[in-house]
């Protein structure tokens, strides 16, 4: 195995592959920057362009846009609020409310160290753990699922901001969302309001472009603002803030690691990696309070998280021929297309080619780390544009891209529509975390139910399903900390609150005490 990695490292270091990747990175950053084109469909375009090279470069090229991709998605997360992939969307808990108080490039280093970070982890765990870590992945079955959308789903009360009530509000409107389209169990439609269209349900992309990018739109046409924030470069800031990332080892590899596991899983992903992450970090702070309101530790968890993702989804595909992700399923045609068949074969009959991809994942996130530095003096400038420019850039590429995913002008009514109930949700400070959040995990934990409730069908109970498995318990007990925990902090918060205020009326009785008395000896 050694011999093979030596091998794969020196074939991925030609200057071909690193011509290759250096080009795929910088077009993967493009793509995930802009709202609506996705990792997925960044890397489907890339396929037919690679049959003309030779199957490792082919690979490492799709591999490297992929990367890019889940990177890119962080910068319109941080300037603009607007998430450019899926992954991205924790990003704008933290990311867009430093981008106000004009540290938008300290936010996007932090979040390109995390990312290389993560993918340096999460290509470390597909090297040297894959078959393990495909095991554990075979562990989870429709109970498992159901149990960790569930445990996803008391995330919202971190996401809540001021009032838990909001945020449950919040994620209870995108679980209705969810249950738009087929039911799972009968296949008749519900929701659909005769509408052939919607039968397939709300499509994710559509409707987070429209939750994130149309409020901030109407935001700025109502603010009348010239710029979003006022920007200006600070000596040092890119030195200062590497060596501020690194001095977070605890956050990025816990981050990393939970993006490793999550994103090996089938239907989870980036998206639910970096929710769990960002819910975990500030569990963890000494200062829970400072997130969502510019605390540099969320974008850090995030973009580790979600990155980690980038190898780990590859994990089940290359040693069991199981796609975890949707790009994983695109990357699934680009290895049949050239001739490879992932699964245990793939590491006996071309394991040249196997270890060239693995070591060139890991090369790749160097690579982007040079590429981000380079590119993040460019993409800070988005915020000098004027806002009367701005406003429409984002309203076009909102439209635009929430129609290039399926060429569907129903896609651009969904996005308008969510965009116009987010807008007003906002206004009653209900946040579109708690509900992307809730439609994202609604369809995960539905699923989970129904294929676990068929299992029940034939002869195992209910009870046996979903309460004895190992990693079924491990994840409840996970969801009643996670149910407990917010809870416990307000009560901790309002208790320190009141007994500042009770210490503070003391001294001031004491100061006017020992003023009367001065009088008195006077």
């Amino acid at each position: 195995m050694i011999s093979e990695i030596i091998y794969g490292l020196i074939q991925s270091l030609s200057i071909e592959n690193i011509l290759v990747m250096t080009l795929a990175i910088t077009a993967g950053v493009v793509v995930g920057t802009l709202p609506g084109l996705s990792a997925t469909m960044g890397v489907a375009l890339l396929v037919p362009l690679t049959f003309g090279m030779n199957p490792a470069t082919g690979l490492l090229a799709l591999g490297a846009l992929y990367t890019g991709a889940m990177f890119g998605g962080a910068n319109s997360a941080i300037l603009i609020n607007t998430p450019g992939t899926p992954a991205a969307v924790a990003t704008t808990f933290d990311g867009y409310p430093l981008t106000l108080k004009g540290q938008a490039d300290r936010a996007l280093i932090t979040a390109l160290i995390a990312s290389v970070v993560g993918g340096i982890v999460g290509a470390l765990a597909l090297i040297f753990l894959a078959s393990p870590l495909a095991n554990f992945a075979l562990g989870f079955g429709p109970a498992e699922n159901f149990w960790l959308a569930i445990f996803g789903l008391t995330i919202i009360g971190s996401l809540a901001g001021k009032s838990i009530l909001k945020g449950l509000i919040g994620g209870s409107f995108g679980l209705l969302l969810a249950l738009i389209g087929m039911d799972p169990a009968t296949g008749y439609p519900r929701f659909t309001f005769g509408s052939y269209s919607l039968i397939e349900g709300i499509t994710l992309l559509p409707a987070m472009i429209g939750f994130f990018s149309i409020p901030q739109v109407l935001n700025m046409m109502e603010r009348n603002d010239k710029y979003i924030a006022t920007y200006k470069e600070r000596k040092g800031v890119y030195k200062n803030t590497i060596i501020e990332t690194i001095k977070k080892p605890v956050v990025l590899i816990r981050s990393s690691i939970i993006g490793t596991i999550i994103g090996m899983l089938p239907g989870a992903g980036g998206n639910v990696a970096g929710f769990v992450a960002y819910n975990e970090s500030k569990r963890f702070s000494k200062t829970p309070q400072e997130f969502g309101k510019g605390n540099i530790d969320g974008v850090a968890t995030s973009e580790s998280a979600n990155n980690a993702t980038v190898s780990s989804s590859l994990i089940p595909l290359l040693t069991l021929g199981i796609p975890g992700s949707p790009v994983a399923a695109v990357l699934l045609g680009g290895l049949l297309i050239h001739g490879l068949t992932p699964g245990s074969k793939l590491f006996v009959e071309s394991s040249g080619i196997a270890y060239t991809f693995i070591m060139g994942l890991l090369m790749a996130n160097l690579i982007l780390l040079f590429i981000g530095l380079l590119g993040t003096r460019l993409f800070v400038k988005a915020i000098s544009i004027p806002v009367h420019y701005l406003a429409p850039i984002i309203a076009v590429l909102a439209v635009i891209g929430s129609y290039s995913i399926r060429n569907s002008l129903l896609d651009v009514f969904v996005m308008i529509a969510c965009g116009i109930v987010g807008y007003f949700s906002i206004k009653c400070d209900i946040l579109p975390g708690p509900i992307v959040l809730g439609l994202v995990l609604g369809i995960i934990a539905e699923n989970g139910f129904v294929q676990a409730s068929f299992v029940s069908q034939t002869g195992t109970s209910m009870l046996q399903i979903f309460f004895t498995s190992p990693i079924c318990i491990i994840l409840i007990i996970l969801t009643g900390l996670s149910l407990i925990t917010p809870i416990f902090m307000n009560y901790l918060e309002k208790r320190t609150k009141q007994q500042t205020e009770n210490l503070q009326v003391a001294a001031t009785l004491i100061k006017e005490g020992e003023d009367g008395y001065g009088k008195e000896q006077s």
